[in-house]
């Protein structure tokens, strides 16, 4: 049975260290991490979540694109577990946008992500899967994919004007877009 795990912070020196490959995709303490993974960003209304957010140093994350509170214009997708992703090909063209993090809660900075990407990933069944992401949903798979490094979107906003609270954000995102 899937359980919501708790989302580990910026400060703990898990967020900062690197992910390890999953071997054995159909081992049961991998398809148990499946499962609270996805409760657990069902959970806390994110788009996506990285194993590494919970202290599970695993190359897995969940891209969950749906609009929610947090992300109110996100478009919908199925939530669909990644399993040793990679990015094989990306855009010229470098987008920013506004991110947040489970693990970094109330701040959103404006981190420039490539507009496009190719991707591949095993999903939880062992198969490999290829697929081309653009602009929001490439932004999750870039940002989830950096918690494999022990990157967070702080490391990656240019500037720290760039950088605001999330009540904030959210005032502006209703009051002036």
């Amino acid at each position: 049975m899937a359980e919501i795990r708790k989302i580990i912070q910026l400060g703990n020196p898990i967020l900062r260290s690197q992910a390890q490959e999953i071997e054995n995709i159909q081992d049961e303490h991998i398809q148990k991490l499946i499962e609270d993974l996805l409760a657990t960003v069902a959970d806390s209304n994110g788009v996506g979540i990285a194993a590494p957010q919970i202290a599970e140093q695993k190359r897995l994350f969940i891209v969950a694109s749906r609009p929610n509170p947090r992300y109110p214009n996100a478009p919908e997708m199925q939530p669909t577990a990644m399993i040793n992703p990679k990015i094989t090909a990306h855009s010229n063209e470098i987008i920013k946008g506004w991110e947040g993090c489970l693990s970094i809660p109330g701040i959103r900075g404006l981190v420039p992500r490539y507009q496009a990407i190719e991707v591949e990933y095993t999903d939880r069944n062992g198969k490999l899967q290829k697929q081309e992401f653009t602009d929001f949903v490439a932004r999750i798979f870039q940002h989830e994919s950096d918690h494999f490094e022990g990157i967070v979107f702080l490391d990656r906003v240019e500037n720290t004007l760039d950088i605001m609270t999330e009540q904030e954000y959210q005032f502006q995102r209703e009051n002036f877009e």
